[in-house]
């Protein structure tokens, strides 16, 4: 499986595109339309979106992707928030992009696109249903889990204790993965264990 990260200009998002035949990819946290062409330039079709979360900074190309008839999906208990106006209300009032889910996920599923498997966590905290995905000893953790640090807890239907355990959930999964971000450097479940001041 090969992971192209690419950082949003402006607020730092990381996207992820992921492809295992380089052919067709899968997008996780979709911070840009830019990157519906970045697609196109790699000789790569976007099947479909996978979204850790549903802040404005990590969805504002699903609309580009959504017009182009691929689908949007995240986890069951973000839906609602994502159009709410609790989110569309942070930062003074963002633009969310005119698109729709089109379906969602629970703890534990597994969910397979483009000869790949995304193993679903519910990992909530920084938002209420915030998700990770594990994938070919690769773990997608959006803003939940960063380099030494852990995601903000302050904004709509965040919370401190939820994201502790979220994180604890993590520490436990067995063995090691690369872990890519939603903002900041790349890093390891084994050098977080170790290294991150909430472990």
């Amino acid at each position: 499986m090969r992971v192209i990260k690419v950082q949003a200009s402006g607020f730092g998002c990381n996207s992820y595109i992921v492809t295992a035949d380089n052919k067709n990819a899968v997008i996780i946290d979709c911070a840009e339309e830019e990157l519906y062409g970045i697609c196109a330039e790699m000789g790569l079709t976007p099947r479909a979106v996978l979204l850790t979360h549903g802040h404005f900074d990590h969805v504002g190309g699903c609309g580009k992707f959504f017009k182009e008839g691929v689908p949007v999906y995240c986890g069951e208990k973000e839906k609602p928030f994502i159009f709410s106006a609790e989110n569309r209300g942070i930062f003074g009032g963002v633009h969310i992009p005119d698109f729709r889910i089109a379906g969602t996920f629970k703890d534990g599923e597994s969910a397979h696109f483009s000869g790949m498997t995304f193993k679903v966590l519910h990992t909530p905290g920084h938002t209420v249903g915030g998700i990770s995905y594990l994938a070919d000893g690769c773990l997608f953790t959006g803003d939940t889990l960063f380099r030494q640090g852990i995601g903000r807890y302050d904004l709509p239907t965040g919370d401190f204790k939820q994201l502790k355990e979220s994180i604890n959930k993590l520490f436990s999964l067995d063995g090691d993965f690369k872990v890519y971000c939603g903002h900041g450097e790349d890093t390891s479940l084994g050098r977080e264990r170790k290294n991150n001041p909430y472990a």
